[in-house]
């Protein structure tokens, strides 16, 4: 994730020690005090779903699937993620809320020292259910809205998913849960995304995380719906000038771009545009701080059956399951050749990833759509939207840091 009010505005937050080893200068209470060392654990709690997303990248079903972990396999999981030392699990699915013992689950996490936080729809958050997830020691739910309500229920395949959505995340706020709003924006839902922002500052959220479409799941199946890199540049210079003007107004809302590294570059371009070189060279340092895409290195994933994979998008391939092997030696297990060359993808990028000025920021941005449309996993992304001047420019904002 990439903070954009963090970088433009300067705005903390509970993640900066997190992503950017900031924690000191922070005056919000920290999640961790240092950068993470270990990824956050994305956990697919479920295959199972209400809805069924034209984007979906867990490929959910409306269906029960078998080989879902029992309540005391769950639990057993959670122990080993504790034991590792990940810093936070996202409970994910499907729709986690559609499993009778998620309470369990998140309170049984909180007691293991894990933050857990979730990601879902929305639509099944009633008042009581969020309530007892926040007495059972939930930190933030994450709710998905994709355009105001005609085409987010068209993407969501269900008539008045938009309004349940929205009832899920004032319930959330009733109960003092932290509650944050997340956009995956394509083709069919880029006309909303300013009225999405200006929709969760009229229910009182403080979060925004816009979303990259990442070719997995059945997002695969919709790779011509995504925006041309120049329409992509466009909608992230959008989401920066919303972020600045809320800001100007006095309104403090978090803003993350998530799934396209190529953003961290653009970002050190807008702040000399908008702001000049200091601001440009901060802005570079911090992002050079959080260190680029994090696939197979911050960000872990488990589906429903317990295999670990790469992210939450990359579901086609397994490093191994935590029901054979515990998931902190299956993650430390450098032996697999994919897990050793994304770790060391640097030395194997081509093309003009390969000579970057912002290479040390970026490191490639998404190997997932690379290998999806070129069929080699360290070709360009297809979703840059540098220049070619911003991509060979001779020395980078902060002064020669690129390697």
């Amino acid at each position: 994730m990439i903070s954009i009010s963090k970088l433009l505005c300067d705005l903390d937050a509970e993640g900066d020690g997190l992503r950017y080893d900031a924690a000191d200068g922070s005056e919000k209470p920290q999640i961790t005090e240092e950068k993470q060392r270990n990824p956050v654990v994305v956990w697919n709690a479920t295959r199972r779903c209400n809805l069924y997303c034209s984007h979906c990248y867990a490929g959910a079903e409306t269906e029960p699937a078998p080989g879902e972990f029992s309540t005391a396999e769950a639990k057993a999981f959670l122990d080993q993620l504790a034991d590792y030392g990940a810093p936070v699990v996202l409970f994910s699915g499907g729709e986690p809320l559609v499993r009778d013992d998620l309470v369990d689950l998140v309170g049984y996490a909180a007691d293991r020292g894990l933050r857990p936080v979730l990601s879902s729809n929305g639509t099944l958050l009633t008042g009581e259910k969020a309530a007892a997830l926040r007495d059972a020691g939930l930190q933030y739910a994450g709710i998905s809205v994709d355009g105001l309500p005609e085409r987010n229920d068209r993407f969501r395949g269900e008539d008045g998913a938009f309004d349940a959505a929205v009832r899920g995340i004032e319930n959330c706020l009733d109960a003092g849960l932290k509650t944050g709003l997340r956009y995956t924006i394509t083709e069919a839902n880029a006309a909303d995304l300013e009225g999405v922002v200006d929709l969760l500052a009229d229910v009182g959220l403080d979060r925004f995380c816009f979303y990259h479409l990442d070719y997995g799941g059945r997002g695969a199946e919709i790779v011509d719906a995504d925006l041309t890199p120049r329409e992509k540049r466009e909608a992230v210079r959008s989401v920066a000038d919303l972020t600045l003007e809320y800001h100007d107004r006095g309104e403090e809302i978090e803003t993350l771009l998530v799934g396209n590294y190529a953003d961290a570059a653009f970002l050190v371009e807008y702040a000399r545009e908008e702001f000049g070189e200091a601001k440009a060279r901060a802005v570079y340092e911090y992002l050079e701080r959080n260190g680029g895409d994090p696939t197979g290195e911050r960000i872990a994933d488990v589906d429903y059956e317990g295999n670990v994979h790469l992210t939450q998008f990359w579901q086609g391939y397994s490093l191994g399951n935590v029901r054979d092997r515990p998931f902190g030696e299956i993650w430390e297990d450098e032996s697999n050749p994919l897990l050793n060359a994304l770790r060391n993808r640097e030395q194997h990028l081509t093309g003009k990833c390969a000579d970057c000025q912002y290479r040390s920021i970026c490191r490639g941005a998404s190997r997932l759509r690379a290998l999806a449309e070129t069929g080699d996993l360290f070709a360009p992304d297809p979703q840059c939207y540098l220049t070619d001047d911003e991509v060979h420019g001779e020395t980078p904002a902060a002064g020669g840091a690129a390697d």
